[in-house]
């Protein structure tokens, strides 16, 4: 076998492995012989060699036996000829492209469904759609870092996914990298056992969208923190993108170096505020359209939705599961999704939703958030180190309780409806204006929802 044999042989696997990945990792391969069944190939890099082998060694393989080469291991080796290159670039791809991995890198597959158009906006996520939006349109860098951060099911992997998605649809020419944080770590301490750092910094720190989610997960893990900080660093120095997310503000993150949490908040934060009734609404209008595709023309019965928006309320996974589950039982059955059989199918989840959250509870997390006495909370006292923490308190009852204002107002000290009221409305305010009660707030909503 020659070279000009293995070029027509590397263009039919493009169809196999996908383009990108096909100009990523198969394009640069240089035949170098065949000996004994071992077919050796020219790579720029140990690191790009190993993960060839890895993950398109069966598709060469194939392709190699097809043509009738007597081939049966593959070998890759660096061209000691050559100068040493930086790994090829990466790009991401949809899956729907890719045999394999989305990415041509040690990234993480895309999720096909987690785009733009399947994302339902409201008012708790309307500022991290419009950055994440802003971002995806791939233009000059405007902040950087976009640190997306919330709860468990608020929707941070998906518009991470919808970037991603969008660059490589819009902008082809982009390398983009998104991987979870535990994968990065991986690759690192995967680089450093075999004793290929050069090849994981050239790799991670030539692309020109770096995608992290959930890094609080490198929180404590002190190499890592080390070498995600240069990595960060020298892409923005090369005004590239980077774009993070996380459970809770950098803030927040315990056992976060000092230097990386200032480098997190230097950027865009958004936070992805717990869903309200009606984006619950609409998330469940729309995931009932692709259920009914799925399941066929199930009947539901008015105020089905309705009722799972408003005894649902915490995790929008649980929503969706709860919905899909709905469907696939009553379809199995032949019945209509009816309130009854709302309740009977999903009595577990509907249980789970139930637990109250009560006024003690609220008290008690706000004495401990702000390092006050429960007796000052509910007692007399007007200073303002004590008076704010007790409209925060007040605030949280009136959301996070079914108690009338009148009965929150006795369980602060006797005061009365009005001045609750008047609590929950200055809380209001400051909640637009006042950045560290926002935060506040949402960190105390987390904790008793918990």
């Amino acid at each position: 076998m020659d070279n000009a044999t293995w070029g027509h042989i590397k263009e039919s696997l493009a169809g196999a492995v996908g383009k990108s990945n096909f100009s990523n990792w198969i394009e640069p391969l240089e035949f170098a012989q065949l000996q004994d069944g071992v077919a050796t190939f020219h790579v720029p890099t140990n690191f790009m060699g190993d993960w060839v082998q890895r993950n398109y060694a069966d598709n060469i393989l194939g392709a190699l036996t097809k043509s009738g080469a007597d081939v049966s291991r593959l070998k890759f080796a660096v061209s000691s000829g050559a100068p040493r290159q930086p790994a090829a670039k990466p790009t991401a791809t949809p899956p729907a492209q890719a045999g394999h991995d989305a990415f041509g890198v040690p990234g993480a597959p895309l999720d096909p469904r987690f785009t733009f158009e399947r994302f339902v906006v409201g008012k708790p996520n309307e500022l991290a759609h419009a950055a994440a939006k802003r971002v995806a349109e791939g233009g000059e860098v405007t902040f950087n870092p976009l640190f997306l951060y919330g709860g468990v099911g608020l929707g941070k992997t998906h518009l991470m996914h919808a970037i991603a998605h969008e660059l490589v649809t819009q902008r082809p020419d982009l390398r983009v990298v998104y991987l979870s944080a535990e994968q990065f770590m991986y690759r690192f301490i995967q680089a450093l056992r075999e004793k290929q750092m050069m090849d994981f910094k050239q790799l991670f720190r030539s692309v020109d969208v770096l995608m992290v989610d959930d890094v609080q997960f490198i929180a404590g893990k002190d190499s890592t923190q080390e070498e995600f900080f240069h990595t960060f660093n020298a892409l923005v120095d090369q005004h590239k993108q980077i774009i993070i997310s996380a459970d809770r503000a950098p803030g927040e993150i315990k056992d976060l170096e000092a230097r990386i949490k200032s480098r997190l908040q230097s950027g865009l934060v958004v936070d992805l505020h717990p869903t309200d009734y009606e984006l619950r609404l609409g998330i469940l209008q729309q995931k009932t359209e692709q259920q009914r595709a799925a399941h066929g023309n199930v009947p539901m019965a008015d105020g089905v939705l309705e009722f799972l928006a408003h005894r649902i309320s915490t995790n929008v996974r649980v929503l969706e599961g709860a919905l899909m589950r709905l469907f696939a039982f009553a379809s199995l059955v032949g019945k209509e999704i009816s309130l009854e059989l709302t309740q009977d199918c999903l009595a577990d989840i509907l249980r789970e939703a139930d637990r109250k959250v009560t006024i003690e509870e609220i008290q008690r997390k706000v004495g401990e958030h702000y390092n006050v006495r429960l007796s000052d909370l509910i007692g007399p006292r007007r200073v303002r180190t004590i008076a704010r923490p007790r409209q925060v308190a007040m605030w949280l009852a009136k959301k996070m309780t079914s108690r009338s204002l009148p009965e929150i107002g006795r369980r602060f000290g006797g005061r009365d409806h009005t001045t609750v009221m008047h609590g929950v409305r200055k809380i209001d305010e400051l909640r637009g204006t006042d950045s560290q009660i926002a935060e506040d707030l949402e960190l105390l909503r987390r904790a008793l929802e918990a």
